[in-house]
């Protein structure tokens, strides 16, 4: 099993476009590890046989296409829609969603209960599905597919609206590795930071599916992205991205 899990990270085609694309999920992963107590760090670690957070941040949206995990392909997001009033009232996928999916995994991981290997996979799990809850178009609506049926253009390549939010926002706001993602907005005073981290899932959601609605309202069927509109989002996603890795460090320091 666990020889498995760690080569299914390699199973798919690196076409196949996912939330925030790989760099994103790592920036998430990295950040959090710079936020938890060594002895956090240490056990978490010691579950992932010796590898970081970063080193599995993306396993989940390859083994999500494989038999063994294809019931967590709905786990990714939550489509709603912002005039509903939030997630409360949002429709519920029997299948499951990103925040009951998050709810379960931290409380499953909490009860110390598992296995080493359902340790392993609900752990790796969670850094994903963290970084997913932040990603704008994983709470976008349910009638065009969290934005993958809204038709734009970026820099004259046509796409749609969810892949651009996937990744080619990301890559195009800064040329940056992973790491100095971290190093250049993780950078937040420490009151600030304290206040990214109130609140539970249900209002993470809530708060990517506000920006979501920003971004239908600037994004309108057809239009032709560039320059411009990274400019216009850049800050969005910088915060996104750190109030991901804030959250999963505390979510983490809960547990560990």
């Amino acid at each position: 099993m666990r020889k498995l899990v760690f080569t299914l990270m390699a199973a798919l085609l690196p076409s196949i476009a996912f939330a925030w694309g790989q760099k994103g999920h790592d920036v998430v992963a990295n950040i959090a590890e710079q936020h938890i107590s060594k002895r956090a760090k240490a056990k978490i670690e010691r579950v992932l046989d010796g590898h970081s957070m970063v080193y599995v941040a993306n396993w989940m949206d390859n083994a999500s296409h494989t038999p063994d995990y294809s019931y967590t392909k709905t786990w990714h997001y939550c489509n709603a829609d912002a005039s509903n009033g939030g997630y409360a009232e949002a429709a519920k996928n029997e299948k499951g969603d990103v925040v009951v999916a998050i709810t379960d995994i931290v409380t499953r991981l909490k009860s110390g209960e598992l296995s080493a290997d359902d340790e392993r996979v609900a752990l790796m799990m969670l850094i994903h599905l963290v970084g997913d809850l932040h990603c704008p178009m994983h709470a976008g609506r349910a009638e065009d597919l969290g934005g993958n049926r809204v038709k734009v253009s970026f820099f004259g390549k046509k796409t749609n609206l969810h892949s651009v939010w996937d990744s080619d926002i990301v890559e195009s706001a800064h040329r940056w590795s992973y790491s100095e993602w971290q190093q250049q907005i993780d950078r937040v005073e420490r009151r600030v930071a304290k206040s990214y981290v109130q609140g539970d899932v249900v209002a993470w959601y809530d708060e990517s599916l506000r920006i979501a609605a920003t971004i239908y309202e600037a994004t309108p069927e057809d239009s032709k992205l560039s320059y411009d509109y990274v400019g216009r989002f850049r800050t969005t996603i910088e915060e996104q991205l750190l109030k991901g890795g804030l959250r999963l460090a505390a979510l983490l320091e809960e547990i560990y």
